[in-house]
């Protein structure tokens, strides 16, 4: 492990456990996240194990031991989080805050519903363990630049879902109309499901148009519905390559800055291994 830098040194306590969950860029703070990580693929796992009967019946007692354990680590990183957090109430109500006690709170809350009567809401709180795995976007740096790709381009996804709401309301209307409930259309919201499933080329096949006036609007939509599911794909792509380009250009900002011993330029990129001015190894 390279030794501190001064600035790091003269850290406190709390500032460098903040760095460590928050950063992911000496070994100490990559191995928080690894560990974390692979503590959250565990559990899940236990949790999808906890609902096979044949393996639960013969693992039972491994797997809740190993539910409480992963329990306590989450709820011990949870309390790290809003111990070092500079405003912990903002986390606390922020989506990732959400998100941990989501992770933690099931497991907790199945101990006061034991009995059989209410089993049902038992199995439903086992089941919330699985948000565990949305707790991975702490620590894969290019969730933000995802995030901000949705959210610039947030504008163009809502214009397009409206688009989209008002096509198979339409059709579905119209469906309703042609083939009525002889053919299994028995209502609007019924010939607007139809619709939804025909137009993102699912095709369940348990309703159909009988008539040839329907099936030859279900043949528009059909291809209707090719065309449509490029159009978000591209809105997010773009807007991922705008928000990469973007991240790339800040970390070349924050960089500091690669001096030539040889002639002393400073104007050279991240990943340079020569000196654009007089060629020297940098």
């Amino acid at each position: 492990m390279p030794p501190a830098t001064p600035a790091r040194s003269r850290q406190s306590t709390r500032d460098r456990i903040r760095d460590i969950v928050e950063l992911h860029d000496d070994p100490v703070e990559r191995a928080f996240d690894i560990v974390v990580i692979g503590a959250i693929l565990l559990s899940v796992l236990v949790v999808m194990l906890d609902s096979v009967p044949a393996v639960t019946a013969r693992y039972g007692r491994v797997l809740y031991v190993a539910e409480w354990f992963f329990t306590i680590l989450f709820t011990v990183e949870y309390g790290l989080r809003l111990w070092i957090a500079r405003h912990p109430l903002r986390y606390a109500r922020s989506f990732f805050g959400v998100m941990d006690l989501l992770s933690i709170l099931p497991t907790y809350l199945s101990v006061l519903f034991p009995a059989g009567r209410f089993l049902v809401a038992f199995r439903i709180l086992r089941v919330l363990r699985v948000f565990r795995i949305l707790k991975l976007a702490h620590y894969v740096r290019e969730a933000s630049v995802l995030t901000t790709a949705l959210r610039t381009g947030r504008y163009k996804i809502t214009v397009f879902v409206c688009t989209v709401l008002t096509v198979v309301v339409i059709v579905g209307a119209m469906m309703f109309l042609i083939e009525g409930p002889e053919a299994g259309f028995t209502s609007i919201p019924q010939s607007i499901y139809w619709a939804i499933v025909t137009l993102t080329t699912v095709g369940y096949g348990d309703i159909a148009p009988l008539t040839p006036l329907g099936k030859a609007l279900a043949s528009t939509l059909m291809i209707l519905g090719y065309g449509i599911i490029a159009v978000p794909t591209g809105i997010v792509t773009l807007e991922l390559d705008r928000a990469s380009r973007a991240q790339a250009d800040r970390d070349r900002s924050e960089a500091p800055a690669r001096v030539c011993g040889t002639c002393g330029s400073a104007a050279h990129d991240a990943d340079a291994l020569y000196c654009k001015r007089c060629g020297a190894p940098l």
